[in-house]
């Protein structure tokens, strides 16, 4: 091998073409590579929370705001020009108040309301009487407004009319006659009068929007007026329906009357039938008061009984009507006297004393007294019981005597009873219809309603429409409405990767690195930048290859994507330079053998590489370019040759990463896209790791599900999938990953499509 395009390895000579031996290529614990990728749609594999989805809907949101502000703004303005536009419009309402039924009139003159239930279907009702055509073609006529040449004019904003009017032509008005005023008057009044019910009570609303506040105020309660001129139509036509037919019957019945009294009063005088009411006979009544007075002589017989009985077996002065005697009480009183005197003077003088002796003769008179006074009591209290026994005997007779008359007369008087109720039964139907006759009569005269108005329109001072500040919000609320289900709809039909996490669900493996967007003009100045943002994600990419697999960083790794331009190139290059900064030995050999790349970003030459040593041409020190850094060898893919995919699967592949393990410590691969190509499944194959670039809003879910299938097939030791090209706002997503220093570099790469070489050679970051 020559110096110029040799490496010295450390403690080592140059690499000869014989010093090549197989080395067995180091077993790696990485993914099982019969696993299948992707088996689901994104967004599928992992049931997301409410949390996850309203944060994903903020991801959409802050990801399309550009065409949610546009749809908002565009809604708004084309709703604030439509608004300015309207003509504005007055409304004037009158409220009016609904009962179930009106007033009744009571007998003292007194007006009493009615209360009653309302039921839904009598307020329904009432409301569609208010909607009708015929009440609108009464307000109509009544206010005259078919004479009011505004009122017909158009209040909507059209095109047409408004160029006429710029040309001085005015809209047609159809013919002018005064009927076809009197419906188009209505048209206008059927579509601009409302009717609002106030929710929990009787009351109704009725309005009227017109651009002249007086005429919406003279609609208005004209409709009010209206309204309780047709109810009172219909009752007055109800009410003398209601009177003819009363009065009809009321004549029938009154001469039906008189011919069932006529009769009773005849027949009553044939059988001598003498009725004082409406209830009894003479007869009756006598029986009645004879038992009334019956029964008080039993009561005042039985009380003079009861005390003759008691005067005759008890101690007479203990009678209550001795002790209630004012003569006996007296009597009692003086002897008590005489004997207190008595008992007083014995303690002097002896019984036979002259004194002694007159005291005790007053004494005996005394007692003689009582005795006598009881007597006179005793008789008496018999007399009153024999006269009320007497009385009672008497009255006894007197009722047999008129039981035997009463019962004459109910004999005679069972026709005569028939007669009367069929009498009483005509009166009372006869004075029922009468009194309803009269109240008919006596409602139709007064004209009693049951709608009342509770506030008059008055005129409007402010127009009610257009409502400028809510046709504004509503206008603005709907773009973003609209903005929103715009952003969400092309977000699903969007099948581009640009979140790590949908890398994540296809690939079934960990994302190594999610690098940023970089502007290509910036990309070399980032590498060259310690803390910029592009080198802390590379340098973040290259900690997790470390960690990758068991054994560490592998030994051979294959950079490869599903399509062209997605970054595979710039991060081999990136990776490459990395481990050799640390004091790594490393090869980067381009293997794209169609479109290869890394000798522009290098400033290198591509005369002598890869396909030269697959070819037999050259030995692998003699394909091998120095770098800028001391530990890292460069390889090219040398010329292009018309079958890739066939020098590519020689056993020299093999050979070339063995005796390169001999000499370097990491070797890259920088390999074509997978495609429909059978190039990169070779290289995957010999490397002993391959790591699957996807660029952020480039990559499809379909290329890159295929192209992992393919890998898949080719049993392709997949280690991890890398993101580039990613911005922050495609989904504000926080791996940390070149963003927790807040740089936010986009990262972006340009150059031809694949297949094709690059026209300036001096460009050292073109797309890959």
């Amino acid at each position: 091998m020559n110096n110029a395009g040799g490496i010295h390895p450390q403690g080592s000579g140059p690499i000869e073409p014989g010093s090549i031996v197989k080395v067995a290529p180091q077993q790696l614990q990485a993914r099982d590579p019969y696993r299948p990728y992707g088996g689901e749609q994104a967004g599928q594999a992992d049931k997301e929370d409410l949390w996850e989805f309203v944060l994903g809907l903020w991801r959409i949101m802050m990801k399309r705001k550009g065409l949610i502000t546009a749809l908002a703004l565009g809604f708004l303005a084309v709703g604030s020009l439509y608004t300015l536009m309207q003509t504005p419009l007055y409304t004037s309402t009158v409220r009016i108040q609904i009962d179930r039924s009106g007033p009744r009139i009571m007998k003292d003159g007194d007006v009493l309301a009615t209360e009653t239930n309302d039921s839904a279907e009598f307020m329904r009702t009432q409301i569609e009487l208010l909607l009708s055509r015929s009440l609108a073609e009464r307000v109509v006529t009544a206010a005259r407004l078919a004479d009011e040449p505004n009122l017909i004019k158009s209040r909507d904003i059209s095109p047409w009319a408004a160029a006429g009017r710029v040309f001085g032509i005015e809209p047609a008005t159809g013919s002018s006659g005064r009927a076809a005023l009197e419906r188009r008057s209505l048209g206008v009044v059927l579509l601009n009068r409302g009717v609002k019910p106030v929710a929990g009570s009787r009351l109704v609303d009725l309005s009227f929007s017109d651009p002249n506040p007086a005429l919406a105020q003279r609609v208005a309660n004209a409709y009010g007026d209206e309204y309780i001129a047709s109810t009172l139509d219909k009752r007055f036509q109800a009410n003398a329906y209601a009177k003819t037919f009363l009065e009809d019957q009321v004549n029938q019945l009154k001469a039906k009357l008189e011919e069932q009294e006529k009769t009773l009063l005849e027949f009553a005088e044939k059988e001598q039938i003498i009725v004082v009411n409406e209830r009894a006979s003479i007869a009756e009544t006598n029986l009645g008061a004879a038992n009334t007075a019956l029964g008080n002589l039993v009561t005042e017989r039985i009380k003079h009984e009861q005390q003759w009985k008691l005067a005759e077996t008890a101690n007479g002065l203990n009678l209550p009507q001795v002790l209630s005697n004012a003569t006996v009480e007296s009597l009692r009183q003086r002897r008590y006297t005489l004997v207190t005197e008595y008992q007083e003077k014995l303690e002097t003088f002896k019984p036979g004393y002259p004194a002694m002796v007159q005291i005790n003769s007053k004494i005996k008179e005394v007692d003689r007294q009582l005795v006598g006074e009881l007597e006179t009591i005793k008789k008496s209290l018999n007399g009153a019981y024999q006269s009320t026994l007497n009385q009672e005997n008497e009255m006894k007779a007197r009722i047999e005597e008129l039981r035997g008359e009463v019962l004459d007369l109910q004999k005679r008087s069972i026709q005569y009873t028939s007669m009367k109720r069929e009498v009483d039964s005509t009166r009372q139907i006869y004075n029922g219809l009468l009194q309803r006759f009269k109240e008919v009569d006596v409602a139709g005269g007064m004209g009693a309603n049951n709608i009342f108005v509770v506030d008059r329109a008055l005129a409007p001072s402010v127009p009610s429409s257009p409502n400028v500040p809510r046709s504004v919000l509503i206008s603005l609320l709907l773009g973003l409405g609209v903005g929103m289900m715009s952003a969400y709809v092309l977000e699903r039909l969007d099948d581009t990767i640009r979140a790590p996490e949908q890398l994540e669900s296809i690939a079934r493996v960990a994302t190594l690195g999610i690098i940023p967007k970089v502007e290509t003009d910036q990309m070399e100045a980032q590498f060259n930048d310690p803390r910029s943002g592009l080198a802390e994600s590379y340098r973040s990419l290259c900690t997790g290859l470390q960690f990758s697999t068991d054994s560490g960083l592998p030994k051979t790794m294959l950079i490869t994507s599903a399509g062209p331009a997605e970054g595979k190139s710039s991060t081999a290059l990136a990776i490459s330079r990395h481990f050799a900064s640390m004091g790594l030995k490393v090869l980067l050999i381009d293997a794209d053998l169609r479109n290869p790349s890394l000798h522009k970003k290098l400033n290198l030459e591509n005369t002598t590489g890869l396909s030269n040593y697959l070819t037999g041409a050259c030995s692998p020190p003699d394909a091998f370019q120095r770098t800028s850094l001391p530990n890292l060898a460069f390889m090219p893919s040398g010329p292009l040759p018309p079958n890739a995919a066939d020098i590519l699967a020689s056993p020299k592949l093999g050979s070339l990463l063995n005796v390169g393990l001999e000499v370097f410590d990491f070797i890259v691969l920088d390999g074509p896209p997978v495609m429909g190509l059978a190039d990169a499944p070779i290289l995957s194959n010999a490397a002993m790791a391959t790591v699957f670039v996807a660029g952020a809003g480039q990559a499809r879910l379909g290329h890159v599900r295929g192209a992992l299938r393919r890998l898949q097939m080719a049993r392709s030791p997949v280690i991890g999938t890398i993101l580039t090209k990613y911005e922050a706002k495609m989904g504000s997503y926080g791996y940390g990953y070149g963003y927790s220093y807040g740089y936010g570099y986009g990262y972006g790469y340009g150059g031809a499509g694949y297949g094709k070489e690059s026209s300036e050679p001096g460009k050292q970051l073109v797309k890959s």
